[in-house]
């Protein structure tokens, strides 16, 4: 049967939400391809960690492949085995905070689902690495020709690039560079000495991680502000409408605006997170308003408050740190390093305080976790990097990933959108703004699979045009 092939590059949930959508919603006989190296699909970067401590960050209701399956992925996993086993994921409040890997297998399990929903529309997964794209024939690293129609970069986050000041360290043992790679935290002794470059959700994780493994020595997490994510809420709590401002409102006008709904969510005994909730819900909108100059501005002084208030922790996570706090262990700095040099199998930390003042730490291990290297995403992979120097795809203006038009279309070197290649995930954020967390994800993986069926359409008109005699 001739179908349409659509390829995925990249089999973690927005690639293989696309998928999923792509089967769900063709009216016609269609070839659907995913190619990820992981063994299954759904994983990720995010979902594919087998760490016991790395919990998803919100309640499994809120966590779907779209809107209208809400609650599917906590009754989902409510009725296995791994729920039964993990007294922790339940909270008092009756959420559930299942392990990552949970959400990595209900995805693969979907996936599996849609594949059987039509005797004409394939799914499959092919278990390799997209190396090279050209005039829409994928190749992989085991040697596989993969024609498409469709080419889809559903494409993973970057692993952390390293500071200039450890650049030098890089092969140094005492250095972890990845603290995801498998096996990276496996070889820390319960007592040694460990700093961490960052205070987000992945310092949350690695603190977690530690904690689980038994590390009871000194912990030091440090970053420019020293801020820590906030605790998710729980409970149930009436909606806030946030009012809209204009189009054309600056970043300033909307902080003030939002500091004020605030104050009068808390008037009427309502927390902060409620509103915050409802400006990511109204993120892409915003941020679509902003000039360019607006965005750097807000990149450039707000983005990393608007990160710990947005990507906020499990409370399993937030109660290991609160107790590695209280106990003494867990130290965390507004400061910079300075310099850090090699002493033997340790290093030396020194740090300039945000105060001013200068520390000088030895350690036995250094973990980064200043978060994906997203500035760097077209040069991150063999693929991205050909399609770049081919001019089929140029990073955004903002640096956060690769450049599309308002349908997810990548635009090339002169700024012309290339029809056969779309973007799905994070990637296209610098277009359209709040595209990390899960909801906007999924989201957006659903307009890409519109997007992808109505340019297919597109694509068989014009080959076989309708003629009038």
């Amino acid at each position: 049967m001739n179908r349409p092939h659509v390829v995925i590059i990249g089999g973690g949930f927005s690639g293989t939400a696309v998928a999923i959508h792509l089967a769900r919603l063709t009216t016609e006989p269609l070839h659907i391809t995913v190619v990820e190296p992981r063994a299954t699909l759904g994983g990720g970067v995010a979902y594919s960690t087998f760490e016991a401590a790395h919990r998803i960050n919100v309640p499994a209701a809120r966590m779907q492949l779209s809107g209208d399956e809400k609650g599917d992925f906590d009754r989902w996993y409510r009725q296995q085995q791994a729920f039964r086993q993990d007294p922790d994921a339940l909270r008092p409040d009756g959420a559930v905070y299942p392990q990552r890997s949970q959400f990595g297998h209900y995805l693969a399990e979907k996936f599996a689902q849609a594949g059987q929903l039509r005797a004409d529309v394939q799914l499959h997964h092919h278990r390799s690495e997209a190396v090279s794209w050209k005039e829409g024939e994928v190749v992989t690293a085991d040697g596989a020709h993969l024609k498409a129609d469709i080419t889809i970069l559903a494409v993973s986050h970057p692993p952390p690039a390293l500071p200039r000041q450890l650049l030098s360290l890089a092969e140094h043992p005492a250095l972890i560079a990845n603290p995801w790679s498998a096996g990276a935290l496996d070889q820390i002794p319960a007592d040694a000495s460990v700093a961490i470059i960052g205070t987000g959700l992945s310092m949350a994780d690695v603190v977690a991680s530690l904690s689980l493994r038994g590390h009871h020595g000194p912990l030091l997490a440090f970053s420019r502000r020293g801020q820590l994510s906030r605790d998710n809420l729980s409970g149930e709590w009436p909606e806030w409408t946030l009012p809209l401002l204009s189009p054309n409102a600056t970043a300033r006008q909307w902080l003030r605006h939002i500091r004020n709904e605030v104050q009068r969510a808390s008037a009427q005994q309502l927390p902060w997170q409620r509103v915050l909730d409802e400006v990511r819900a109204q993120g892409q909108t915003i941020w679509q308003g902003f000039s360019l100059t607006e965005q750097r501005r807000f990149q450039r002084h707000l983005r990393s408050w608007w990160n710990v208030y947005r990507y906020r922790i499990a409370p399993q996570l937030s109660q290991v740190i609160g107790q590695r706090q209280q106990q003494g262990t867990l130290t965390v700095l507004a400061a910079r390093a300075q310099t850090v040099e090699a002493s033997g199998e340790q290093l030396t930390l020194r740090l300039k305080t945000r105060k001013g003042d200068s520390q000088s730490h030895q350690l036995d291990y250094l973990i980064v976790t200043t978060g994906p290297a997203h500035a760097d995403l077209t040069d991150s992979q063999p693929l991205l990097s050909q399609l770049r120097q081919q001019g089929l795809i140029k990073p955004d203006a903002l640096h956060l990933g690769i450049a599309v038009d308002a349908h997810s279309h990548v635009l090339n070197a002169e700024d012309g959108a290339e029809a056969r290649i779309l973007i799905s995930g994070p990637a296209a954020r610098g277009r359209f703004g709040e595209l990390m967390g899960l909801p906007q994800v999924a989201d957006h993986a659903l307009a890409v699979a519109q997007e992808t069926l109505n340019t297919l359409k597109t694509l068989a008109h014009r080959r076989c045009p309708v003629t009038t005699s």
